[in-house]
């Protein structure tokens, strides 16, 4: 049976493999059912494995799939075939060269975000919870690229949409510092609190890293919302993880 998942929609050359896992389709049991992808959120080891390999082979990643230690940072490493059998790394970005090797990041809410340059063969995958996107993980990881950012596609995977993500005053406050023109992507409650734009926040950083608008696609999926495709862990809390991947293919 196909894997059941998000393809971007994006105009990548067809040496870029790149998906969104979603919830069904795999072996682990409630609350985490089906396919849960994250090691650290209580599921069984053996489900997890079960899933892990069910995509792997469902990408053709001869060199393995990469995942990452994420620590709501903006760390990004250069992923190698030769890390997918060592404990993983602190990280929520990563870079790679190698073909037939996916990177992938891991998410329940946060923003997942995959790129490509269409000049060079580098793809990347980076890990957008609210923290790493103020504090600059998707400017790392163009960074990281070493591609001219003006041939790079980015495109923003399933996340917990403006109509549903709650922050408070201290959180906004924290992006305006970074950006005072980022007022635009958070909407006031009555409450005292706001709901904020995680793709608007994610486009905008972008745009100032040097990605054209245009080349930047997706943010449409709400996970929050969503109850019949993703995990949501503000929804849910213990709940499981989809991961978001990309490979470049031989």
């Amino acid at each position: 049976m196909e894997l059941r998942k998000v393809r971007p929609q994006w105009p990548a050359p067809e040496w870029v493999e790149a998906l969104c896992t979603v919830r069904t389709g795999g072996f682990s049991r409630a609350p985490y059912d089906s396919f849960n992808l994250g090691t650290h959120v209580g599921d069984r080891p053996e489900h997890v494995a079960l899933n892990r390999e069910r995509l792997r082979e469902e990408l053709g990643a001869a060199g393995g799939v990469l995942y990452l230690n994420q620590i709501h940072g903006t760390a990004v490493v250069e992923a190698r075939s030769s890390m997918t059998g060592l404990p993983p790394v602190d990280a929520d970005a990563a870079v790679t060269r190698e073909r037939d090797l996916a990177v992938a990041v891991m998410t329940a809410d946060c923003l997942p975000v995959l790129f490509f340059n269409e000049r060079e063969p580098v793809v990347a995958a980076a890990h957008a919870g609210w923290r790493g996107l103020c504090s600059g993980v998707l400017e790392n990881t163009v960074n990281a690229m070493k591609a001219d950012p003006r041939y790079t596609s980015a495109y923003l995977g399933p996340c917990i949409g403006p109509s549903a993500f709650e922050i408070g005053p201290e959180v906004r406050e924290a992006f305006i510092e970074r950006d005072p023109d980022c007022r635009c992507c958070f909407a006031a409650l009555p409450s005292g609190k706001y709901l904020a734009d995680l793709p608007a926040l994610a486009r905008r950083r972008l745009t100032s890293s040097g990605i054209p608008a245009d080349r930047i696609y997706g943010g449409d999926y709400c996970t929050y919302t969503r109850t019949d495709l993703f995990y949501s862990y503000r929804r849910e809390h213990v709940t499981g993880r989809m991961a978001s991947v990309i490979m470049i293919r031989s």
